[in-house]
């Protein structure tokens, strides 16, 4: 995690309780009130561990909590991190490229009969999507696009 990021005590919490239900390390937690969830961030390979059988272990912090609970497993490459937010079996391809001023841009290239399942209901994923990349990436724009 970058050292820039602070972590509430309510996250803290959060990240807690999340772990001692599911087993799995939280290494992150990010409140979304726009959209009412919370976001955990789930060590590489615990995935299951965190979802639970039948989606048992989600769906019982969820109730805890209160709020719907989104997860995303964790990457040390910003493609692969920006893959593992929006779903990587829908995802082609992710460019990044770079800027003259400095900022940052990730290209995601996805199926057209997929593009809504990657954007999600109202666009909760893309943003799910931006706000991650952002925080641990410095990646200022997220586009998606289908190929021509």
């Amino acid at each position: 995690m970058p050292e820039r990021i602070k972590l509430t005590s309510e996250e803290l919490g959060l990240m807690s309780l999340f772990q001692n239900v599911s087993g799995a390390t939280a290494r992150d937690c990010v409140l979304d009130p726009k959209l009412e969830r919370v976001i955990f961030v789930v060590s590489k390979g615990e995935m299951g561990l965190a979802i639970g059988k039948a989606g048992a272990t989600i769906r019982n912090v969820q109730q805890m909590i209160g709020k719907q609970v989104e997860l995303v497993e964790w990457a040390d490459d910003a493609r692969q991190f920006i893959m593992n937010a929006l779903n990587p079996q829908f995802v082609s391809d992710v460019r990044m490229s770079e800027k003259p001023d400095g900022s940052k841009t990730a290209t995601v290239v996805v199926d057209q009969r997929k593009k809504g399942a990657i954007l999600g209901k109202e666009g909760r994923n893309a943003e799910k999507a931006r706000l991650l990349a952002k925080r641990y990436f410095d990646v200022e724009t997220i586009h998606i696009i289908t190929p021509q």
